[in-house]
């Protein structure tokens, strides 16, 4: 397994990380057995956003006597009603709910106390401004939750939550589709047909300037969604026309700035494997940009995705993460100490490019790395 550090949390975590959604309808026996098979495998971090008390009650007893070496993300404003789960921002409602999940996971703390689900801009400035917020930082000083966390499918909700100064940590719904997608108060768009048939082009900026911004300000960021659904793994429902593979999907998240985790909902240990074969794949196993090449209504052309196919530079260059520290800071508009220092420990640096242009025809995306190698030599002075 490899690890990353959670932002500013300082916590160390899998990079292949546990949603909780799999693990509905199962009883405790398959429960544990399933938490057994992905701590050996080295998967020490839950995405716990379910209400469901059966599934909390299962997975709390399965990690009965190894509760500190896991990390819990728990979520708040998450009720269960009428044997269902509710998303509420009733004080009232939320107090108990939280007080249920630690008892319910036979836990007297969460590393993580993510506020649920916050999407639309006024809901954001409810929380924010509400008792919600004043609940969350009171958790905090009793040491209930050691960090406070949201939950959005929005970038520019997500934006506002990181710039806060009161968010440790982002999850937040990062794949190759929804990348393309303008910000937007209804995570159902991105199961509209519609949605998919406009000409989209590019990164939407609103979601890499927030990738960059958790970088440089030390907010953790969590992956929800990777697969889109199942909709990336399926070539009928994909919007590429073409079907990724849960690795591939996997590569695309974590080569994002900022990302250290990615939540995968499986439903059995098959399902698992498929994620953690991630880290022995081969680079053309992990190669997500096969799927995005000639799809017409899509393009990213001229725009480094941090796939590698430019390697092997003739000099040696690392032009992927060359790249990703000057877009770091273009988008921050600063040099951040923590990106000079990582573009020092580079072996070789952009003003070594001997601008043979191998690498150029070698980009499926048409990038014109030899002017962003001059670039990126003339930012950091070498």
């Amino acid at each position: 397994m490899i690890y990353r550090r959670l932002g500013r949390t300082g916590l160390q975590v899998s990079v292949i990380a546990l949603g909780c959604e799999g693990f509905i309808g199962k009883n405790e026996a398959e429960v544990l057995k399933d938490m057994d098979f992905a701590i050996s495998e080295g998967v020490n971090f839950v995405d716990m956003y379910t209400s469901n008390p059966d599934v909390r009650r299962n997975i709390g007893t399965a990690l009965r006597g190894r509760r500190e070496q896991f990390v819990i993300q728990g979520h708040l404003c998450t009720t269960w009603e009428n044997d269902q789960y509710l998303r509420t921002r009733d004080i009232n409602k939320v107090v108990p709910a939280f007080d249920e999940l630690m008892e319910q996971m036979k836990t007297d703390y969460m590393d993580i106390g993510m506020i649920h689900y916050v999407d639309a801009m006024d809901d954001y400035e409810a929380v924010m401004q509400g008792p919600v917020m004043e609940f969350v930082k009171q958790l905090k000083v009793e040491g209930r939750i050691h960090y406070i966390g949201m939950s959005s499918h929005n970038p520019k909700v997500a934006i506002r939550a990181a710039e806060s100064g009161l968010i440790d940590v982002l999850m937040f719904s990062v794949n190759p589709a929804y990348d393309l997608q303008p910000a937007n108060e209804d995570v159902n768009v991105f199961w509209d047909e519609n949605a998919w048939k406009q000409t989209l082009n590019n990164i939407d900026p609103d979601r890499e300037h927030l990738y960059s911004l958790c970088e440089q300000l030390g907010v953790g960021l969590d992956v929800m969604k990777p697969y889109g659904g199942g909709d990336l793994l399926s070539e009928e429902r994909s919007p590429f026309g073409k079907a990724l593979s849960p690795v591939q999907c996997i590569d695309y998240a974590l080569s994002r700035p900022g990302v250290q985790s990615v939540m995968v909902g499986v439903h059995c240990q098959d399902e698992l494997k498929q994620a953690l074969a991630w880290l022995t794949a081969t680079d053309e196993e992990r190669d997500y940009t096969e799927a995005m090449r000639g799809v017409t209504r899509y393009s990213w052309k001229g725009h480094c995705m941090y796939c590698g196919h430019c390697a092997p530079c003739s000099v040696g260059i690392d032009i992927a993460s060359v790249n990703k520290f000057y877009n770091l800071c273009e988008a921050q508009g600063t040099i951040p100490e923590t990106v000079r220092d990582h573009y020092g420990l580079l072996k070789h640096h952009a003003s070594e490019c001997i601008q043979c242009g191998l690498c150029e025809e070698r980009c499926p995306f048409g990038v014109n790395i030899i002017e962003s190698m001059g670039c990126a030599a003339e930012k950091f002075g070498y």
